[in-house]
């Protein structure tokens, strides 16, 4: 879907209990570009949160059709959209609530190819997807392109959060230069996830991406921070850059995608 022309209106869409308190955070905002890169259980929160907050333009890459399993987690999606790709029917959906939101789909999934197009186009990535190689290909093409992003993972019960500030905070790979074995980290798919706590997480990104954006609040940078949803229990945990680390180090060994492509292969 291509961007659409009509200008957007904040006042219009939030009249009352504005993200930004002065007339520069509000210009901001309007101005703004985010990318989310998955159209699932955490991308479709951040996705409605964004556009309720008057975000200028959401663009949302997923190469995926809509499936019944999706459908208890992924709240964009209605049994209506079975078999329909995931950024079509989530754009469609935006499109009723907030019919004047700019919005791009890519009807593909996120690769070293068209990542440097699509970030230069963004101001702020969310990564929303579930999977260790998409990952990994996010914060290393962040890193590499000075694009600032929010990681983001859940689990069962178990969710974390990480916002990254390319050369200013810890990235993923600060703290595991190395993805990890795929047997080692389930999917959603696998494993299962409660579908309120995407719902928790992806908010959390969504209002991540407004903060940056605004210039305002504060950013999780250098902290993690971690839901246990079952005992309802949050907890912060500190980072720092590391000195060692193959991609944000002054002395990085990872200085292309292309070095480190076997990373990014999708999970079985």
């Amino acid at each position: 879907m291509a961007p659409t022309n009509d200008s957007v209106a904040l006042d219009d869409r939030i009249p009352n209990g504005r993200p930004a308190n002065d007339d520069t955070g509000r210009e901001r905002l309007q101005r703004g570009r985010v990318l989310i890169v998955g159209v699932g259980a955490l991308g479709c929160p951040a996705a409605l949160a964004l556009a309720g907050a008057g975000v200028g333009h959401l663009g949302l890459i997923d190469g995926d059709a809509v499936e019944i399993s999706n459908l208890h987690r992924q709240i964009v999606y209605r049994s209506a959209d079975l078999g329909q790709p995931k950024v079509q029917a989530a754009a469609a959906r935006i499109a009723q609530s907030h019919p004047r939101q700019s919005l791009s789909t890519y009807e593909e999934p996120l690769s070293a190819t068209n990542l440097p197009a699509l970030f230069a186009q963004h101001d702020f990535v969310i990564d929303a997807t579930d999977g260790v190689g998409a990952k990994y290909l996010i914060n290393d093409g962040a890193v590499l392109h000075r694009t600032a992003f929010s990681h983001a993972g859940i689990i069962g019960f178990q969710g974390q959060t990480l916002t990254v500030l390319p050369g200013r905070s810890a990235c993923l790979r600060c703290l595991f230069p190395s993805p990890p074995p795929a047997e080692d980290m389930p999917t959603c798919r696998a494993a299962g996830v409660v579908g309120a706590l995407a719902g928790v997480l992806g908010s959390v990104q969504a209002t991540q991406a407004v903060s940056y954006l605004t210039g305002t609040g504060s950013l999780l940078t250098n902290r993690m921070l971690m839901y246990d949803a079952l005992n309802a229990r949050w907890r912060r945990v500190e980072l720092s850059r590391a000195r060692s680390c193959p991609l944000c180090s002054p002395r990085p060994t990872i200085t292309s995608l292309a070095a480190v492509s076997s990373d990014y292969e999708p999970d079985n």
